[in-house]
Formats: C-alpha cells, structure tokens, sequence
C-alpha cells in the first residue's frame, strides 16, 4: 500500500526543518568559544617567540617536561586551581605575583638553594637546567599578568541541562510534526518532566544567587582555624575583638597577629612563605586584603553583639566547627528560614541577664508559673521590623 503524505508535512521539508534546528543548536553553542579562540590568537601572535618560550615553561611546571625525572612537578606541590583541602604549599598565583618584578638570579636561587627547613626537604631532589628554568620563570610571570586559569562551570550540569534541552525539543516536535510515539500522553509526560527538571536546576541556581552555603574561597594568606583556634586554643573572641559590642565580628588586625608572629616566623606546615606575608603586610602598614565568606543581602540587619554579647550565643552555632577547620567555610545557609528557626528553638536566660530586666510581664509569668521557659521569638526576634527596616 503506497504511503501518502498530507499537505504541508513533506518529508524533505521536514527534514531540512531538523537540520536547520540543529544546526542552529550547535553553532549557538560554538560561537562564543570560536569568538574566545580568536582573542586568543590576537594576543598570541604578539611574540611568538615569547609565546613558545611561555608554553615549554609550562610544561615544565606541570611536570610534563621532562619526560624521565625522578622528583616531584612544580604542579605538585604549587596548584594552579582552587582546591577543598588546604595545600600548605604556596600556590603558582603566589609564586607568579612574588617574583613578577625580580630577576632570574633572585628566583633561581630561591628555586635551587632554598632556606627554610620545609622548603629544604622538598627541594631536595629538585633539578632542571637554567635555561630550562628560565622558561618556567616566563610562565610564572604571564600567569602574573593574565591570572589563575578559570575553572569553568561544572560538565555534568551543562551535559544534563542539554540532554533536557534536548528531549523537550523531541517531544514537541513529535507532537507537532512526527506523531511516531503511538501515545501522546507520552510525549505529553517527556515534555513536563524535562521541562520541571530544568526549571528546578534554574530555580535552584536562582536561590544560590542570594546564599553561598560550604563557600571557602581562597584567602591571600593560608590562614588555618583548625591550626590557631583547635591546636593552640585561641579564643574566637582574642582575634575577633567587637563580636561583642559591635554589627560585625571584625577582621583582627595584623599588629594582633605580630603578637605571636614577631617570635613565631616559620609554621610546622607552610614554613617561612605564608608568614612573611603576615609580616610583610606589618612593616609596609599595608592591610591584608581577606575575601568574606559570610555575606547577608543589603536589605537583611544583623548585629553580633545582640546575639553574641546579648544572647550569649556560641560562635559554632552559626559558623560550625571552626576549630576543625583549615580551611574556613561558610557552615551554614543563612537563610531567613534558618534564622527563623533557631529564634524559635532557642532559649533566652532571662534570669541572670540585666538586657531583659525591661520585659516586665514575661517575668511575672516566669515567677507565678505560668511560662516555664522563654524563646527569642517571645521577645519580638521574629518581627519583620527586627531584621528588615
């Protein structure tokens, strides 16, 4: 029985529908990374020369040159990209930005003689050739100027993003052109559980915009909590001085940390590197420059000195167990859920505190039995005038 086509559904014109469709997919996909490839280009054939010379240096760091060695890559020790575990090491950035305007004699010999009892030990074993080592220098001096490379967004969510993307497209042109799947209902369901699927990875990425849960940027100093607040017993509040009277915890000054660092000038794990920063910040009166980890919205009030001067509230209740952590991360979400909830869970002590003498009817409660315990939220902490004003 010949088969028959009705007006309008022809099969070439359906097929250069598809093609077109597709076509047009992949070249949106392509046109920003053909647009970067050709900047590239342009700032590559400034000095070709110079560029090779970048390139082998490279390598070497990276430990792909030269091919038969018996000691560690500089890549090894020195990572080029954020990690979750702290490397003692000083990272390539640090490395590029400390030798970026010193010659070669200076960087080779910090390289090959190295003073410091942990660089010592790992440079031990560590050869290469000067012109070699030249090379590297130019590396590390680009990688100064253009920055740390970009680790780009994660595969698997783009790779998902686009197989939804994908099976949406399938099912409406199925529905509308196609009509090969026998039930509609099945294309019908295809389509809705594709679509939720990435409206829920565009919402979720949406309410992230305003929270940064477990963020733990790099700092410009590998300072460790773990190592000052858990090892050494630090107080939280010995470097963190206005947690109690003022909005903000405070950012110790480095004339706080030369307290202990102007004897203490080469750590069990980072050595002399990390510390010289410290000190090199104190004798040039220029301040250390932290990236914050704990952000609240413009339009959200929070004071610590209500919570931990006031309400006596511990450091780990919020910000976890910071004496186990090298590096710091934010613990928990900050929302305003999350902070509704504890304002309802946790208990004021009313009795030993001069703050909530004021509260006049809740103590009488207290004292005629009629309330037996007392919460943030009966005392106004829930009141959208409290935090949004």
């Amino acid at each position: 029985m010949r088969k028959t086509f009705r007006p309008g559904h022809s099969p070439t014109r359906l097929n250069a529908f598809i093609i077109l469709l597709f076509l047009s997919f992949f070249l949106s996909l392509g046109i920003p990374l053909i647009a970067n490839s050709s900047e590239e280009e342009i700032e590559g054939v400034i000095d070709n020369h110079a560029n090779e010379d970048i390139k082998r240096g490279e390598r070497f760091f990276k430990g792909l040159l030269p091919t038969k060695r018996d000691f560690e890559s500089c890549v090894s020790c020195h990572n080029l990209y954020h990690s979750d575990t702290l490397n003692w090491n000083p990272s390539a950035m640090d490395i590029a930005i400390k030798f970026a305007g010193k010659d070669f004699a200076e960087f080779q010999s910090a390289v090959m003689q190295p003073t410091g009892i942990k660089i010592e030990a790992s440079h031990k074993n560590f050869k290469i050739e000067d012109e070699d080592l030249k090379k590297v220098k130019l590396y590390l001096d680009d990688l100064a100027l253009t920055g740390p490379p970009s680790a780009g967004p994660t595969l698997n969510q783009i790779m998902l993003f686009i197989l939804l993307g994908l099976l949406i497209t399938f099912a409406l042109l199925d529905l509308i052109f196609f009509h090969k799947i026998k039930y509609r209902a099945v294309s019908v369901l295809i389509l809705i559980v594709s679509l939720g699927f990435q409206v829920k990875m565009v919402a979720t990425a949406a309410i992230d915009l305003g929270r940064s849960q477990e963020y733990a940027p790099d700092q410009p100093i590998k300072f460790s909590h773990k190592v000052h607040a858990g090892d050494n017993k630090i107080d939280c509040k010995y470097c963190h001085h206005t947690v109690e009277f003022g909005k903000s915890a405070g950012i110790p000054a480095t004339e706080l940390c030369m307290n202990c660092h102007v004897l203490v000038r080469e750590g069990t794990n980072s050595g002399k590197f990390e510390i010289a920063k410290v000190v090199d910040a104190y004798e040039t009166k220029k301040p250390v420059e932290w990236t914050r980890i704990h952000n609240l919205p413009d339009h959200v009030f929070f004071s610590h000195a209500q919570h931990v001067g006031i309400g006596k509230v511990d450091c780990k209740q919020c910000h976890g167990p910071v004496e186990e952590m090298h590096i710091m991360r934010q613990h928990s979400d900050l929302s305003m859920g999350w902070c509704i909830n504890c304002h309802r869970d946790t208990k004021v002590n009313f009795k030993d505190n001069a703050y909530y003498d004021n509260y006049m009817k809740l103590h009488d409660q207290l004292k005629g039995g009629g309330i037996d315990t007392i919460r943030a939220v009966d005392i106004g902490a829930n009141d959208c005038m409290r935090c949004h004003y």
